[in-house]
């Protein structure tokens, strides 16, 4: 299997002072399919390699865009309790001096004020298997489309990992295959 080593996320220079899940709603834009938030920078990237993915035959949705502190709050008591599951391998976050178990049949989560959804950064892809992750994968790390458009993944493997969950990581240098898109098709440049 390739392995795709998880990249720093580089942010943007206007998320440099930012508050997880309190930033400045003026930095963020408005993404389609189905409609949702991402800062303005990671949005323009997304719309690109979300064209690129339709004229390849893929469909591109997302289910997870930027998530304000109390929605982050909101999913993490959700997927998480202060008592130990059956769930193996147990998936534990530190939140607030205690330690919180994954439940049983619940995706994880971040600790609330951590989530780089709170930036405006991530986005979560629907359906993320099959014939999308393998064109989101390519053929190798270097080949990878997310890589090509600015994204990478956090986890890829093990209990964390998370298929769907990309992170926007170019800071404020949108990758070539993105400024090449937006020469092509200038709607797609939201910033």
């Amino acid at each position: 299997m390739t392995k795709y080593p998880v990249l720093p996320i580089i942010l943007p220079a206007d998320l440099k002072n930012a508050k997880n899940g309190e930033i400045n709603q003026d930095l963020l834009r408005e993404i389609q399919s189905p409609k949702g938030k991402l800062h303005s920078l990671a949005a323009t990237a997304w719309n690109a390699m979300q064209l690129d993915a339709y004229f390849n035959g893929i469909e591109l949705k997302q289910v997870g865009d930027y998530r304000s502190l109390a929605r982050q709050e909101e999913m993490f008591k959700d997927r998480y309790q202060l008592t130990p599951t059956d769930r193996k391998p147990q998936v534990t976050r530190k939140y607030q001096n205690k330690t919180w178990y994954l439940k049983k049949g619940k995706a994880p989560s971040a600790t609330p004020g951590t989530s780089n959804h709170g930036l405006g950064l991530a986005i979560d892809v629907a359906d993320a298997s099959g014939k999308r992750l393998e064109w989101l994968l390519g053929d190798g790390f270097l080949t990878s489309n997310a890589l090509k458009y600015g994204f990478s993944w956090e986890v890829r493997e093990g209990p964390n990992a998370e298929a769907w969950h990309l992170r926007y990581v170019c800071g404020d240098n949108l990758p070539k295959t993105v400024l090449e898109s937006i020469e092509a098709f200038p709607s797609l440049d939201v910033r």
